[in-house]
């Protein structure tokens, strides 16, 4: 009866190794197959990139460097703008200065002429009053 299952253990065990060079046939294959499919895919890749990627970043990378450009050259001009509205507000200040002290110097010779005249008038006016009040007084003396 040893003999019977042993051949039976046997037939199975070809059938086991028929069945796994099979399948490592058939893992083969499928490795090949999918090597195809990864160079045709890299190929499909690589074309797409030349015909259609690698001249939209030729022209984003201008565009980029454009930009750079631009910004810089209104970076310059926003100072140059900086630098020259500081220097009319310098001269503005420095004209209002100028302005303030004229306006000043004029008006306080033309005050002190003013209270010069009135200090006059009001010396003359209260000596006259203070005449007047005497004469008026002597007069009642006598």
């Amino acid at each position: 009866m040893m003999q019977g299952s042993l051949d039976t253990t046997n037939l199975l065990l070809g059938i086991l190794a028929a069945v796994s060079v099979l399948e490592a046939l058939a893992l083969g294959l499928a490795a090949y197959v999918g090597h195809g499919a990864y160079r045709h895919m890299m190929r499909a890749l690589e074309d797409i990139q030349e015909r259609q990627i690698t001249p939209v970043m030729a022209r984003v990378n201008a565009i980029l460097d454009d930009v750079k450009e631009i910004s810089g050259r209104v970076s310059e001009e926003t100072e140059r703008v900086d630098q020259a509205i500081h220097r009319a507000l310098d001269r503005v200040d420095e004209t209002t200065g100028r302005v303030r002290t004229n306006v000043h110097l004029r008006t306080s010779r033309v005050v002190g002429i003013v209270r010069g005249i009135r200090a006059a008038l009001e010396t003359f006016l209260s000596d006259d009053d203070v005449s007047h009040h005497r004469q008026a007084a002597t007069t009642r003396v006598m």
